[in-house]
């Protein structure tokens, strides 16, 4: 019955994942922004940016989920867990900024959720260190693409721009957590391939 329970809280979990839902733990930082007009130039734009931002959250479930599941330490499986917890601010942030900005999250959600599981399920399997070194490698990345995010959101979306300020701090300090527990540096075309998905995940997940 237990095992039976697991699985049960698990799909409910994937299936609130890929609709959208989540609830956080802590205060939306655009709560207290008003917002403001935006051209439908613009306004798209900030969807298509916050779409991308949620499905990298999708994803970061998806991943801290498999990581948990297969780590080889009871330690480092809690560590997943919380980091999957925090991520879960993210996740309802963005969906709620989207329904702001009257769009939706991306249709191929379930695509990116069970994709990114298979790769974190991967990345475990290599060993708790090589794990590691994939959140840094991962987080690093996310940083980079929140930065630009913030150079191209519209310049008066100030409750876009707190979210994702938000959580690119965050994420800073996931990659930081996790290198500090002893990550493996990845290997140069391990990294190169990582940035080349990104890329096509975040075309798609503009307009899709």
């Amino acid at each position: 019955m237990k095992r039976l329970d697991e699985v049960v809280v698990g799909l409910d979990k994937i299936l609130r994942v890929v609709a959208g839902v989540a609830t956080s733990s802590r205060r939306n930082p655009a709560a207290k922004i008003g917002d403001v007009q935006l051209d439908n130039a613009e306004r798209r734009h900030s969807a298509g940016l916050m779409r991308v931002n949620h499905v990298g959250e999708v994803c970061a479930q998806a991943l801290y989920d498999s990581q948990a599941h297969f780590a080889r330490s009871e330690f480092l499986k809690e560590q997943f867990r919380q980091a999957g917890r925090e991520e879960e601010d993210h996740l309802a942030w963005t969906a709620e900024r989207l329904r702001e900005l009257g769009s939706r999250t991306s249709l191929l959600n379930p695509l990116w959720y069970a994709g990114s599981y298979a790769i974190g399920a991967i990345a475990a399997k290599l060993g708790d260190a090589k794990s590691l070194g994939f959140v840094v490698e991962t987080e690093r990345q996310v940083e980079a693409h929140l930065v630009e995010h913030l150079t191209t959101l519209p310049a008066n979306d100030l409750k876009s721009r707190a979210i994702v300020e938000q959580m690119r701090v965050d994420e800073v300090t996931h990659g930081a957590n996790a290198q500090a527990l002893g990550a493996a540096s990845m290997p140069a075309p391990l990294r190169g391939v990582m940035r080349a998905m990104a890329k096509v995940m975040t075309i798609t997940a503009y307009r899709l």
